[in-house]
């Protein structure tokens, strides 16, 4: 008999990056390597387990921009022109460094694993949401949603239409593509605000994810802290909460298994290592160094000294650390039930990045622990929230408290000195779509068209992540440049809207420019 309940969540996520008016994007290199290093990693550990019979259940948020983006013809086409210069790349990386074996060992490792992504990438019409639907139909995955465009919930509740819209928009995306309603929801960066749950209710959404101060300090006190769900007062939607000690046991690069110094070297790339005119080719046109994905070092230490990756020690490491994480895990279960007087369910959620981008021996790892789990032990049970809800459907009621994760756990990642003069053009835009959804309730044809795009330029703006660089002070000139262009566009749909005086031409631009969600309907802003 199992004791306890653990709930692995991994957190998909981008900010839609899609240029079609320059050949070679820098920021569209978000997409490629994550599809290289986590995604098509991710998708080859569920393969395996399945081909194994090896009964699992994983949580796994695909927003609706990451989706977005892994559908769309335009990127798909880019992708595979970037991992076949990746392959040619990893091809010279063999005849270079053929006297050093450690090295060209390597090298051979990443044309595998190149070949492989583009094997993955065809084998699923190029389309890699087909790959996590056919987990999700097999019952092995419970794929949740997000807000449309990952925007912050808690900062945009001076307009709640704006809330419902990044809602809706989500939930009827996602029907769209897996044929069914999303049970849950990751909310953009776990940020919840009270009452926001009537919203999700009402968008038939049965449950989400916050930190555990959300849980911790709402009212009354939870029983069991973060170890049961709670059901929202007055609406009866469920509320899981991480738990921080195995969040941080896998999440920290100082105190969690990545800095291991066996394991690789993020910082360590030949995209920036080699000599230039080696390395043009397969960097920025622009001759702007980035990563190419080829590291041949390990952490080695705390230092600028660096040793060569031996594959084999990570992956014997990658097996200690699932085990250690197990073992844990077991030990906090047996505790907790004592404690208790019941089953604890421990969640962990995590970046789905971290797990191959961030961390090259995630995906591995989390093999590892998988099969453990299902193999070498009895005490923990894999589950999902929906499952775990079915077999236990008596939980606390109660009102969780406004939180975030992040900086602090308040909102102050996305709303600091850097950042903080977006939000008055953000509430004013939105203040602006409510005006005209209200004017024009039925709207056709041209300006109906205007009102849509209207929407996705606001939806647009509003993504936490443009808040979150400029927090970080990393591709700030693109954030900023985003959420003025974004809004500027907004604003001048309103006008020509208001004054009947669209730019047929103009609109038809921006609409190819700025495709997402092509079933939009503005409506959905009310």
């Amino acid at each position: 008999m199992h004791k306890g309940y653990l709930c692995l969540v991994l957190h998909g996520h981008l900010p839609y990056v899609r240029h079609p008016e320059h050949e070679d994007f820098l920021e569209e290199d978000w997409l490629y390597e994550a599809i290289t290093e986590t995604y098509v990693p991710l998708i080859r550990v569920f393969e395996r387990l399945v081909n194994d019979g090896v009964d699992f259940r994983l949580t796994m948020t695909l927003s609706p921009t990451l989706i977005s983006m892994l559908s769309d013809e335009l990127l798909q086409e880019r992708y595979l022109k970037h991992i076949n210069r990746l392959i040619e790349l990893a091809n010279k990386e063999k005849e270079r460094t053929r006297w050093q074996p450690q090295f060209e060992a390597l090298s051979s490792m990443y044309l595998d694993e190149f070949l492989s992504a583009r094997d993955t990438f065809l084998r699923y019409g190029r389309n890699l949401t087909n790959a996590f639907k056919r987990f999700q139909d097999l019952g092995k995955l419970e794929i949740i949603t997000c807000g449309a465009t990952h925007g912050y919930l808690p900062l945009m509740d001076v307009c709640k239409e704006s809330v419902s819209a990044q809602i809706k928009v989500a939930v009827s995306h996602y029907q769209s593509v897996f044929g069914r309603k999303p049970r849950g929801i990751w909310l953009p960066e776990c940020g919840y605000y009270p009452g926001h749950d009537k919203i999700l209710k009402e968008a038939g959404l049965s449950y989400f994810f916050t930190d555990s101060h959300g849980t911790l300090h709402g009212k009354p006190r939870p029983k069991y802290g973060v170890f049961a769900p709670v059901y929202c007062k007055g609406t009866g939607v469920a509320c899981f909460s991480r738990d921080l000690e195995s969040s941080k046991q896998v999440w920290s690069s100082i105190e969690g298994y990545p800095g291991d110094y066996n394991y690789r070297e993020f910082y360590r790339d030949i995209g920036f290592d080699l000599e230039y005119d080696y390395i043009k080719p397969y960097i920025h046109p622009d001759g702007i160094r980035i990563n190419t994905g080829i590291k041949y070092y390990r952490i080695t230490g705390t230092g600028n000294h660096k040793e060569p990756y031996v594959s084999r020690w990570a992956r014997e490491k990658a097996a200690d650390h699932a085990g250690n994480f197990m073992f844990n895990r077991q030990r906090q279960v047996e505790y907790l039930y004592e404690l208790l007087g019941k089953k604890p369910i421990i969640v962990s959620p995590y970046d789905a990045e971290l797990f191959g981008h961030w961390w090259y021996e995630g995906p591995m790892w989390l093999e590892f622990l998988i099969r453990k789990i299902a193999f070498d032990q009895d005490e923990i049970k894999l589950t999902t929230a929906p499952q775990y809800l079915s077999e236990n459907p008596r939980n606390q009621v109660i009102t969780p408290s406004m939180s975030s994760w992040g900086w602090k756990g308040y909102s102050e990642m996305w709303l600091q000195g850097s950042n903080d003069w977006i939000y008055r053009h953000l509430h004013n835009a939105s203040d602006r779509m409510t005006e005209l959804v209200k004017a024009y309730p039925s709207a056709e044809g041209l300006t109906r068209r205007a009102l849509n795009q209207a929407l996705r330029e606001l939806l647009l703006a509003q993504s936490s992540d443009w808040a979150f660089i400029l927090g970080t002070g990393t591709h700030t000139e693109y954030a900023i440049r985003r959420t003025k262009d974004h809004l500027l566009n907004f604003n001048r749909l309103y006008e020509g809207v208001k004054g009947n005086s669209i730019d047929q031409n103009w609109l038809s631009g921006i609409e190819y420019k700025d495709n997402i969600f092509p079933d939009i309907d503005y409506k959905a802003h009310q």
